[in-house]
C-alpha cells in the first residue's frame, strides 16, 4: 500500500519518469543527436536503471515500470546485434510497447496492478480525505459498499493498457512489413500516439472514472461517519454528566 508521502507527489510523476523520460530520450538521442541504435538505447537506460537501483536501496521494494523499461532496453541492445534489415529494426521498436504490455497484464493477474502506482497519485491529488478513502477501497474497509468494485475497476484499468500496448505492438509489426519503410518511419509514431490516446480514454471510461467517482462517495460516507461518531461520543457524555 502506498503511503501518504506518495499521494504528495505531481500526480504524473511515476509515469514521466518510468516510462516518458526513457522512452522519449531513446528517439531523442537516436532522432536529435543521430546516435546509433545501440548508443541510443544504453543511454537512455540511465534512468530506469538509477531509479530500479534507487528503489531497491531506499525502499527495499523493486520498482515495477523502471525496471520492466529496463530489460526492455537491455533486450533491445542484445537484439541491435541482429541483422540490420530496416524492417527487422522498425519491428523491434515494438519491443518496449509489447514487454510493458505483458508485464502489466502479468501484474493483474499476479494481483498487483502495475498501473495503480501511476494512477493513485492522479486520483487522490495529495488530498488526505481522499487519500484515506483510496486505502480504505482497497483494503476493504470503506464506509460504502464499493470496495468490490473499485478494486474491480483497479484491474480493469491496467488491462486496458495492458491491451492497448499489445495491439500498438502487432500494429507497427504488420506495419513494419506491409508499409513501405519510409511511411512506417513516421507511421509508427502516430499509432504509438493513437494508442496512448486510446488507453487514457477507455481507461478513464473504464477505470479511472469510476474509481474516481467512488472515492469522492466514500469521501463523503467517511465524513458522515466522522460526525455520527462525534455526536455519539457528545450524546455518551452528556449522559454520564
Amino acid at each position: 500500500m502506498t503511503t501518504t508521502s506518495t499521494s504528495k507527489q505531481n500526480p504524473f510523476r511515476p509515469l514521466v519518469l518510468d516510462v516518458a523520460v526513457p522512452v522519449g530520450s531513446y528517439y531523442l538521442f537516436r532522432e536529435a543527436f543521430g546516435m546509433s541504435t545501440f548508443a541510443a538505447l544504453a543511454w537512455s537506460s540511465v534512468v530506469p536503471a538509477g531509479r530500479t537501483v534507487w528503489c531497491a536501496i531506499r525502499e527495499r521494494k523493486a520498482n515495477g515500470l523502471a525496471g520492466l523499461i529496463l530489460v526492455v532496453n537491455v533486450v533491445s541492445l542484445l537484439l541491435s546485434f541482429v541483422s540490420g534489415d530496416p524492417r527487422l529494426m522498425l519491428a523491434k521498436d515494438s519491443a518496449v510497447s509489447s514487454t510493458v504490455g505483458i508485464g502489466i497484464l502479468v501484474s493483474v493477474v499476479l494481483g498487483r496492478p502495475m498501473m495503480t502506482a501511476a494512477l493513485q497519485p492522479f486520483l487522490v491529488k495529495a488530498d488526505a480525505a481522499k487519500q484515506a478513502a483510496w486505502e480504505r477501497l482497497l483494503g476493504g474497509t470503506a464506509f460504502s459498499s464499493a470496495s468490490a468494485d473499485f478494486r474491480r475497476a483497479e484491474r480493469v484499468f491496467s488491462v486496458v493498457w495492458g491491451v492497448v500496448l499489445l495491439a500498438e505492438c502487432v500494429a507497427r509489426i504488420v506495419g513494419a512489413y506491409t508499409v513501405p519503410v519510409d511511411t512506417m518511419v513516421w507511421l509508427g509514431s502516430v499509432v504509438m500516439v493513437g494508442a496512448m490516446v486510446l488507453g487514457m480514454v477507455v481507461g478513464g471510461a473504464l477505470g479511472a472514472g469510476p474509481m474516481q467517482r467512488m472515492i469522492a462517495v466514500e469521501v463523503e460516507a467517511g465524513a458522515e461517519a466522522g460526525v455520527e461518531a462525534e455526536e455519539a461520543v457528545k450524546a455518551g457524555v452528556a449522559v454520564a454528566a
